[in-house]
């Protein structure tokens, strides 16, 4: 019967490989040896980090003395056995984590459970504790590199954080779930710009703000147990006017006069049929004046049908009706939470995209509206994290306007930027993507700021994602429309994609910073990269000669793109890929011969004794024009030469061959370059010494043969 599915699935269109992807996919852990892994982490590992349909990692009941890390995942549902026999435990003190002058600038690692740039994440039955306050016996002095002392006292109260998510993961659900900790921010999902959560019938203990929650966040028949007098709840929703906490059907209880709950910046609380136990204090959720506090949409506290045990107190008082629409408490749901974001009940299509995650609000920084400084709108850096898109790449223009990292970015063009980020112009073409890669690596060695790591490794996933199955690169991803989708050498954009991941692969320089998991990924996609260029070098009555600007994704023949860019040999774009494949380490036969026979074909067709000039012409619409003149000595090759005959041309926006660059209209001599000496540098300096370093290894490989 096996082997019936396989063949009808093949039949169809699946291939085998694609069969285990056409189901869900399950991957058991159980601490006794019993499943496939015995670590949570081993399993998350051994699944790829996107799918279209949700994996499971399946967790027996057991105990896992482990710190997990959910690092770029998307789809997966951890589900346990049942809430109280699985057991995730690890401790960490916050405080101490943040000695280390590394790992401590941000949060990254500091609690048992650690998720980024991780969309669509479920728990399930499970229980999640950060022990360092259980475990301790008292206060312990440390080595602190980054306090000014050298020393920290850590307090066995002081923050622990049980789960702890960075920007990035967003529309996580979490169901019967116990998360316990001694001391603050026990559970602290934090993505002020797009952070959608959900809990239900789950159960947080800990000390002050031990539930925490940035962006939209509801929790329903849950239970919140406060150790600390300060305050058991919080909420930052300072990144939309509309963002909000809702707790509805919630029970609360701890320590004798344990507050409810603060803010420090702009917050919205929503508390529907809530009970308080009777030891709780007098206080209403407060503003805590550390903080910046409610300046822009003022104190937006609201209960409806919530008592305390042995008596309300007098803000107890339902007040829903005073806030913005005045909801009816029963329309307060899930669903409503998320304003249209996101259907986690109900499972609608969200029908408002979320602005992208901003790196830089991954601790205590200050809310979104605030971060719109001017001492940040010079930074190239801070300027590249603005105009990431959410796929990961970035644009080369925005609506017709090229990105320039130069010129100052206005508070409103940068708010503007970032909710537009859903955009699909993300591309590999005019240097877009791998120069922000570079820059952001470069910035991040120097200053150590963790959001410009986090954004380049974003675009070299991307770069990873857009990549075909055949090696080959389309210009714009995911955007497809026009000759988008094309395998693209034009303007060495492919190249300069295997370029980037050639460096990641080898831990080369600043690239050596990255993710070591990219590095084995990378790999695998410059050696498919290879294989296309390889494949798609173009053969005229047997010969191997030189590349196309642009090939057929499926077919691998060549394209047209541009309507003065025919399906033609180029001159540039093939001196770029020489060089390339000039340096892979141990080249094969196939990559030597590929080299010679376009070097031999650079020798056939180029033109001696002329040269292109650039001269001011008043007569011309562009006041200036290109001309190609006798100059003795000199050698050009053209961009374009006919697939068959080797003959230049030169095509204009009629898409009429000429083979004279005269012919052509005016705006395209004066605007694209038509010759040059692209492949100069690779015949005098370059290719002779790559012979001395492989040619005797060539000729001994194929005498070898004979």
């Amino acid at each position: 019967m096996k082997h019936i599915v396989k063949l009808l699935l093949l039949l169809v269109g699946v291939g085998e490989m694609g069969i285990e992807s056409a189901r869900a996919q399950q991957v058991t852990v159980a601490a006794d040896g019993s499943g496939q892994f015995r670590t949570i982490q081993a399993a998350l590992n051994s699944l790829p980090n996107e799918a279209a349909k949700p994996r499971t990692v399946y967790i027996k009941n057991g105990t896992y003395r482990e710190k997990v890390f959910v690092d770029g995942k998307q789809n997966i549902i951890f589900k346990g056995q049942s809430e109280k026999g699985v057991v995730l435990t690890y401790p960490q003190a916050r405080d101490e984590w943040r000695c280390d002058p590394v790992a401590g600038q941000d949060d990254w690692g500091v609690a048992t459970l650690n998720m980024r740039n991780s969309p669509d994440i479920t728990l399930e039955n499970l229980t999640v504790i950060n022990s360092y306050g259980f475990d301790a016996k008292g206060d312990v002095t440390v080595d602190c590199a980054t306090d000014p002392s050298g020393k920290r006292t850590i307090g066995k109260n002081g923050h622990q954080m049980a789960l702890r998510t960075m920007p990035g993961t967003t529309r996580l659900t979490v169901k019967h779930c116990t998360f316990r900790a001694l001391g603050g921010d026990t559970v602290s999902p934090w993505d002020v710009d797009a952070g959608l959560y959900y809990f239900k019938d789950c159960t947080m203990e800990g000390g002050v703000d031990f539930y925490c929650p940035r962006g939209w966040a509801y929790a329903e028949n849950c239970r919140f147990i406060c150790h600390n007098p300060n305050a058991a709840i919080w909420h930052d929703g300072s990144g939309n006017k509309d963002e909000k906490t809702v707790l509805k059907n919630c029970t609360f209880e701890g320590d004798d006069n344990f507050k409810l709950g603060r803010f420090h910046r702009e917050a919205q609380f929503y508390l529907i049929d809530c009970k308080f136990a009777q030891n709780m204090a007098d206080a209403d959720i407060y503003w805590a004046t550390s903080g910046p506090g409610a300046k822009q949409w003022g104190r937006r506290v609201y209960y409806q049908n919530c008592h305390r045990q042995g008596g309300d107190y007098a803000w107890h008082q339902d007040n829903l009706k005073t806030a913005e629409g005045a909801p009816k408490a029963k329309k307060i749901t899930a669903d409503w939470t998320y304003g249209g974001r996101w259907y986690p009940v109900s499972g609608k299509k969200a029908t408002i995209a979320l602005p992208p995650s901003n790196p830089n609000n991954t601790n205590s920084v200050l809310p979104t509206a605030a971060n719109l400084r001017t001492d940040q709108v010079d930074s190239v850096a801070e300027k590249m994290l603005v105009y990431q898109r959410s796929v990961g790449g970035w644009p080369k223009a925005v609506k017709e306007v090229k990105v320039d990292y130069s010129k100052p970015l206005s508070a409103a063009s940068r708010a503007a930027t970032l909710a537009d980020a859903g955009r699909t112009d993300a591309t590999i073409d005019n240097n877009a993507t791998t120069r922000e890669i570079a820059y952001l690596l470069k910035a991040y060695k120097a200053s150590n700021k963790m959001a410009y790591k986090d954004a380049a490794e974003r675009g070299i996933r991307y770069l990873l994602k857009m990549q075909y199955a055949n090696g080959g690169f389309p210009q714009f991803y995911p955007d497809f429309s026009n000759y988008r989708h094309q395998i693209t050498y034009n303007d060495n954009a492919m190249i300069r994609a295997l370029l980037v991941l050639r460096a990641v692969a080898a831990q080369q320089g600043d690239y050596a910073a990255v993710d070591p998991a990219l590095v084995p990924q990378a790999k695998e996609a410059v050696e498919r990269g290879i294989s296309c260029i390889l494949k798609t070098q173009y053969v005229q009555k047997g010969q191997l000669t030189a590349w196309c600007a642009q090939y057929d994704e499926k077919t691998l023949q060549p394209a047209k793109a541009r309507a003065f860019e025919l399906a033609s040999l180029s001159g540039d774009e093939s001196a770029a890929i020489v060089e390339f494949l000039m340096g892979v380490e141990n080249p094969s036969p196939e990559v030597k011969k590929a080299i010679t026979s376009a070097m031999a074909w650079f020798e056939k067709v180029k033109m001696p004794n002329l040269a292109m000039k650039e001269i001011k012409d008043p007569s011309q619409p562009t006041g200036r024009d290109r001309v190609i003149v006798a100059e003795p000595g000199a050698t050009l090759w053209a961009r374009f030469y006919e697939l068959e005959t080797n003959r230049p041309i030169y095509v204009g926006r009629d898409s009429k061959v000429h083979y004279a660059l005269s012919e052509i209209e005016n705006e395209r001599r004066a605007g694209y370059l038509y010759a040059g000496t692209w492949p100069e540098k690779l015949l005098q300096r370059e290719y002779p010494k790559w012979q001395q370093k492989w040619a005797a290894n060539t000729t001994k490989q194929e005498g070898s043969k004979l």
